[in-house]
């Protein structure tokens, strides 16, 4: 019967309509199937009906609107199964970290007993959540529960577990134009539907990559923790970089080229964020706790990820001092990254709360992530201005920490003008230091121009490093002549 079910008989249903359980629901419709989105908030449920996505994803609205009207995408506060044919759930609850760095589970523990509750014939169950090792095992042993309840242990399903991938602000294209689709199952029929759902996309070439449960629940925490460690050696770099005079950027430059290393997520700044990275890297670090076993490189990352937060504050204190009562700070970017409105874990707000602190005046702006931040960080303190340039009137300097492209071509002249002192914090390394001087602005930024005012290159050993005449030679040169060179290549 499994073998004869036509693929239009698959239906989809997708437990949580957050930033990965929404844009799975939406791409599933986008591709043809019957998707019905559940969320047990019905103010979310009716303003999705209406094709209004309460968070910002570029591209999602219009693809939510598109399918709603097809009829392919519909939501509802209420789980059901499909009258007829195989009903695939996908468990995209939230697993947010608890205090000791453990992943909650109470949402996906709710979701898979109110599947256990209804289903009535063959079904899948695939957790699509970032899950510790051994959660769709323990999916399995709930639903399995819950039906014995009912008398009906005998009903056949199988679990399975298909990480997601998705870059918040760009999870509809990510979706759609995988790396690789990871699938982990120890069932041959679920292998070959949740294939045949993939079917689509790998038809056009895009790889799925089939693996066992436990392996598949490891490999996204695994990449995760990977993508965190570069960034937090970068950032480690970069202080080594401003300690003996370095450029980060040119370091950057010569390190892409290996192929071994290559490009990605090798740029210092002030920290990751969101809701993958940190959490992920805290889970994985209890998990390997829970098994006795030492972990000493993912604690490294996450104490090095902890200490970048605080290094633009180190930068104004340097600047202002200590006590920062009366001092008036800018600051452009809210968001952890641009193209979203997502603050969670958010460097940005960690900086913001750590000068608050400290008695000064934040006047803020963010494309995108304004209404979030000021919900959790309230207004004692900061100023919410609409749009950038106003949050420069008055403040003694401006902190960039979100890297949104108006901020990259923003009009140097215009923010010496505003500004009450041209100085410049860069968190996010957007800006060429010598455009900043020659616009008469004092840069500050992450490894790249020795961001300590009260840096001396003379008193720290540089080989072959020479004076000329009176003149000292600053990093900034170094950064010239990888220009030079590199112009009309694109990093």
């Amino acid at each position: 019967m499994l073998d004869s079910t036509p693929l239009q008989d698959l239906h989809i249903r997708v437990i949580g309509t957050g930033y990965v359980g929404l844009v799975v629901g939406a791409c599933f419709a986008e591709l043809g199937y019957r998707v019905v989105c559940v969320d047990k908030d019905e103010r979310k449920v009716e303003s999705l009906r209406q094709g209004k996505v309460l968070f910002y994803e570029s591209k999602l609205e219009s693809l939510v609107t598109e399918n709603l009207r097809s009829g392919r995408l519909s939501f509802t506060a209420k789980l059901s199964p499909a009258a007829s044919g195989i009903t695939v759930f996908f468990i995209a609850v939230g697993t947010p970290s608890n205090p000791d760095g453990s992943a909650d589970l109470s949402y996906v523990v709710e979701a898979s007993g109110n599947i256990g509750d209804m289903i009535n014939g063959y079904s899948i169950v695939i957790t699509k959540s970032t899950v510790p090792i051994g959660t769709t095992y323990r999916v399995k042993k709930i639903v399995q529960e819950r039906l014995k309840q009912r008398g009906l242990g005998h009903i056949p399903f199988d679990v399975g577990n298909n990480p997601e991938f998705l870059r918040e602000g760009s999870a509809v294209k990510d979706f759609m134009q995988p790396n690789r689709i990871v699938i982990g199952t120890d069932s041959h029929t679920c292998s070959k539907w949740i294939k045949a759902l993939y079917r689509p996309l790998t038809d056009k070439g895009y790889p799925l990559v089939e693996m066992d449960v436990i392996s598949s629940e490891m490999t996204k925490y695994a990449s995760n923790t990977m993508l965190a460690s570069r960034i937090s050696f970068m950032n480690e770099m970069s202080r080594i970089c401003d300690a003996v005079g370095a450029d980060i950027e040119s370091v950057r430059k010569g390190m892409v080229y290996d192929n071994r290393i290559g490009s990605q997520f090798l740029y210092p700044g002030v920290g990751y964020g969101g809701s993958c990275f940190p959490k992920d890297v805290k889970a994985l670090i209890h998990t390997a706790s829970e098994l006795q076993l030492d972990s000493p490189l993912l604690h490294a990352i996450e104490k090095v990820n902890q200490e970048q937060k605080k290094t633009l504050v180190r930068m104004v204190n340097r600047l202002f001092g200590n006590s920062l009562k009366g001092v008036r700070l800018a600051v452009w970017g809210l968001a952890f990254k641009p193209d979203t409105d997502d603050i969670r874990e958010s460097p940005a707000l960690d900086t913001i709360r750590q000068l608050r602190n400290q008695g000064a005046i934040l006047q803020v702006h963010d494309p995108m992530a304004m209404d979030n931040a000021k919900r959790e960080l309230g207004e004692e303190g900061i100023l919410y201005k609409p749009e950038p340039y106003e949050a420069l009137h008055d403040a003694d300097a401006l902190l960039l920490l979100t890297e949104w492209p108006n901020y990259r071509a923003a009009d140097l002249s215009r923010i010496n003008s505003i500004l009450r002192k041209p100085i410049v914090l860069d968190g996010r390394n957007v800006y060429d230091p010598i455009m900043m001087k020659e616009a008469g602005i004092q840069y500050f930024c992450i490894g790249r121009n020795a961001s300590s005012p009260q840096f001396k290159l003379e008193n720290v050993p540089k080989p072959g490093f020479k004076e000329r005449g009176r003149r000292q030679f600053h990093p900034c040169m170094m950064f010239v002549r990888v220009r030079r060179v590199s112009q009309a290549i694109q990093f």
